[in-house]
């Protein structure tokens, strides 16, 4: 059975494309405001208390959407916006990071823009002036991708797993004319699509800053050939689409059951710290919250299928009222279920 399904339904999503909204009525958009805000002064609540924490404690102080912090020494966070990309947040929400050596910098991650992307690298010019010998893209969203021009107009390669660029390849010029809609046409000036100076096909060490970092691929886990980045020195793992922290993950191009696999083989390591791709740094145990949530989205909607139920009662009836305080809960975990539901009612067919 193929590993992704793409779904066409109007009411999941407008497009192939993971910054889609699905449709619903006046009333359900009432209400879904009325708990997302809830959840949002949760969220905040959360955010001002992990900003009191910094030696010893269950989240590092990460200061500022878009200023760097430092976790370990020379390993870096550039935190994202988080929510849903807007004009407001110019799409940044995603979280980017980069790691300093005595012979250079490893970039994690380019961010949503071109404008992003050159505002990354003077983060990284503001802490060090060693050189940028590369620029690692975890996974296919465009909040992590479309900041790679301004790394290859300075002449910094960017490099990726050969299915991340496949599938970039495949519909992210559809996600660029979204993102545009959304963000706006003069922050997204001079984006534009790209084919990586570097590909790979499988983990390997970097040995180009005078620290070792390993580039760890598991196979299709979160995405076809999403990765995550070890500092090996300080044991932090940059976790890319494997790993959100206080935020629904997205399923559309996953492998559920390699995604399982993948996080059971992070839970094997021994790592200090995890930054995610959305959502705060956090401790290693945030691997087994997604676990969970994966495992009960899996048992929900099995149980949905075996009991008959429509895809059209799926978006309600497929709640998870554990996980409603996530960011992105109303969105991306409707959106999941129906997914989920979709893929576990085709292998009851074929069987």
């Amino acid at each position: 059975m193929p590993s992704t399904l793409r779904l066409s339904l109007p009411w999941i999503a407008r497009c192939d494309c993971r910054s889609a909204e699905p449709v619903a009525s006046s009333a359900v958009l009432e209400e879904r405001a009325v708990r997302t805000a809830a959840r949002r002064q949760f969220l905040l609540a959360c955010g001002a208390l992990a900003g009191l924490t910094l030696q010893g404690c269950a989240t590092p102080h990460v200061g500022q959407v878009g200023e760097p912090a430092e976790l370990a020494p020379g390993v870096y966070m550039v935190p994202g916006a988080g929510g849903a990309a807007n004009g407001q947040n110019l799409g940044r929400i995603g979280n980017a990071g980069f790691i300093v050596g005595d012979q250079g910098v490893i970039a994690i991650d380019t961010g949503t823009s071109y404008t992003h992307g050159r505002e990354l690298l003077a983060s990284i010019g503001r802490v060090t002036d060693r050189p940028v010998r590369v620029a690692l893209v975890t996974h296919t969203r465009p909040e992590f991708l479309f900041g790679a021009a301004a790394f290859r107009d300075r002449g910094i390669p960017v490099r990726m797993h050969s299915a991340t660029a496949r599938l970039m390849v495949s519909r992210c010029e559809l996600c660029l004319k979204t993102l545009r809609q959304t963000v706006g046409e003069q922050p997204m000036g001079r984006t534009a699509m790209y084919q990586p100076d570097q590909t790979f096909d499988a983990t390997h060490v970097l040995d180009l800053i005078g620290r070792p970092v390993r580039v760890c691929y598991f196979g299709h886990s979160s995405g076809p050939g999403d990765i995550a980045v070890l500092d090996q020195r300080s044991a932090v793992l940059y976790a890319g689409g494997l790993l959100d922290t206080a935020r629904v993950p997205d399923i559309q191009d996953a492998d559920l059951a390699g995604w399982d696999l993948a996080l059971q083989q992070l839970q094997g390591m021994a790592l200090a710290w995890v930054v995610p791709g959305h959502g705060p740094a956090s401790s290693p145990a945030q691997i087994a919250s997604v676990r969970h949530y994966l495992a009960q989205l899996e048992a929900r909607a099995r149980s949905l299928v075996a009991s008959g139920t429509s895809l059209l009662d799926v978006s309600e009836a497929g709640e998870l009222p554990e996980f409603e305080s996530w960011d992105q809960y109303d969105t991306i975990h409707r959106r999941n279920a129906a997914i989920a539901f979709v893929r576990f009612e085709r292998e009851l067919l074929l069987k």
